[in-house]
């Protein structure tokens, strides 16, 4: 643990770990109900049953509780797929993606987080550094792909893993059309059609 890390951010066990869980469920539930403009530490505080002052002596900001809310997230997230084979991997990516963001408390979730990321700059830096480590995760689908021949040397892992969810959170952001899992397929086909095709190469 460095000395920069946030001190809400730690995870010992014990009641503390008790306290960060139950903090979290009510950060979420807070962004879920009232969205980043309603979002208020002394109100998660109350809904997480535990005393003000021990929410803002361990997290001291909205950013800094949205930057564990975020890591909390990601110590939940599923495991890549590992299938052998590209389109079965990509295709598994997809539709994580869209259960995630068409699950009511999940999407809401995401959206709240977005729209907080977008005006606080340790949101931005926390919902970077979560789809940093998701993108990673997924990466060696991609590698493995190259390796077996599927899609040309030098593509790029990563590059191709955003290609996979991009097409879904623009279709959440900007349409009130459902994410079904027809969407996440087509996703995955076009993100896997482009890699064969040699887009994602790097230079």
């Amino acid at each position: 643990m460095t000395s920069s890390t946030p001190a809400g951010m730690q995870r010992p066990g014990g009641r503390t770990a008790r306290v960060r869980a139950a903090v979290l469920r009510a950060a979420e539930d807070a962004l879920v109900e009232v969205g980043f403009a309603g979002f208020d530490l002394g109100d998660v505080a109350r809904r997480a049953e535990v005393g003000r002052t021990t929410v803002y002596r361990r997290w001291g900001t909205v950013g800094a509780l949205l930057a564990d809310v975020l890591t909390g997230m990601a110590e939940q997230s599923l495991p890549r797929a590992r299938t052998g084979s590209l389109h079965e991997d990509l295709r598994a990516n997809a539709r994580l993606v869209r259960r995630t963001l068409a699950d009511p408390r999940q999407g809401a979730l995401f959206r709240a987080v977005l729209v907080a990321a977008a005006g606080d700059p340790a949101a931005a830096e926390a919902l970077h550094r979560f789809y940093r480590v998701r993108v990673a995760e997924w990466a060696p689908c991609v590698t493995e792909a190259v390796e077996r021949g599927e899609v040309p040397a030098g593509t790029d892992p990563e590059e191709v893993v955003r290609a996979v969810s991009a097409p879904l959170y623009y279709r959440m952001l900007t349409t009130a059309e459902p994410l079904d899992e027809a969407a996440a397929d087509r996703a995955a086909a076009a993100a896997e059609a482009a890699a064969r095709a040699g887009a994602f190469r790097a230079g």
